[in-house]
């Protein structure tokens, strides 16, 4: 399952990265596709990107709702937030692990070999106050003298934007090296510590910084396909604590915020068959074959 995980990580990331004429045009793609909601964290500004990004949207949508308003124009965006409510609605946390660019760039640095260590507990409530705070409050709230608001997430701190976008797009077009400034230096730093971060520490921006997976995790309760505990065949061993790369004990908190359905747990990590899919309510693998009687020396 591992396997297919990481294809469908590659692919999902071709997906929404599909436009490879970037270097003869030395653009972003502008075209029809644009339109199309990229489920991860993906961003809009990326030379190679076919899709828009949630967050992005969401904090533009915002930034200009007042100038909208006073304009006479009364929307409320419902096609991007309607998007991001159905992927929500769906898989939750699940879109992190497998369809999720920055997401699998993380995991591949924290394969280098390094001292590993956890991320405290405390720290995931972060990417909460990020949503809240500059994806939500700054751009509606935080307004210049014409009535308009700024992406504060991303102008000042995503570092998938910085990676994505902002390095390549100076190489492809030398004449923005003349604008860059403190702001730009300040992404480059967030961006190399949270990628240095990731080498020792599993996924360590989503689980204490990324909005889009605080989004999704609202939805831990209700989303149609997750993980489910069968505790009437779980021991508490333990075995799928060390496997999890959000820091989940699935034994302990099956409905964890923080859970991206990689499916470690299941496939790789538990004896017992107490983990098991649900679709819709319905297990993949019928609930009853998988209890049998287990014997713990």
């Amino acid at each position: 399952m591992e396997f297919v995980r990481k294809w469908v990580q590659v692919v999902f990331g071709f997906l929404t990265n599909g436009y490879w004429a970037f270097p003869f045009t030395r653009n972003i793609y502008q075209g029809p596709l644009k339109v199309i909601c990229a489920p991860g964290l993906n961003c809009y500004s990326c030379p190679a990107a076919t899709t828009y990004c949630i967050i992005g949207s969401i904090q533009q949508l915002l930034a200009n709702i007042r100038l909208s308003l006073e304009g006479g124009q009364y929307f409320l965006g419902l096609y991007v937030i309607g998007s991001a409510g159905i992927l929500g609605g769906l898989f939750g946390r699940m879109i992190c692990g497998w369809a999720c660019p920055f997401g699998f760039i993380q995991e591949l640095l924290h394969k280098i070999p390094s001292p590993k260590f956890g991320v405290p507990r405390p720290l995931r409530y972060g990417k909460f106050v990020f949503l809240l705070v500059f994806v939500i409050l700054l751009p509606a709230f935080a307004i210049d003298e014409f009535g308009a608001g700024s992406t504060w997430f991303c102008k000042y701190i995503c570092p998938a934007g910085t990676l994505e976008a902002g390095l390549p797009m100076i190489f492809l077009q030398p004449g923005l090296q003349a604008n860059l400034g403190y702001l730009f230096v300040n992404k480059v730093v967030l961006m190399v510590f949270f990628l240095g971060w990731s080498v020792v520490a599993s996924r360590p921006f989503c689980r204490t910084v990324c909005p889009l997976g605080a989004f999704y995790a609202l939805f831990k309760r209700h989303k149609l396909v997750k993980l489910r505990l069968n505790r009437d065949n779980c021991t508490s061993c333990g075995a799928c604590h060390g496997v999890c790369p959000m820091g989940v004990k699935f034994d302990e908190s099956p409905e964890d915020q923080d859970c991206i359905s990689c499916m470690k747990c299941m496939t790789k990590a538990c004896p017992f068959d107490a983990i098991y899919l649900e679709v819709g309510g319905m297990p993949v693998t019928s609930r009853e074959s998988r209890i049998r009687p287990v014997t713990v020396e």
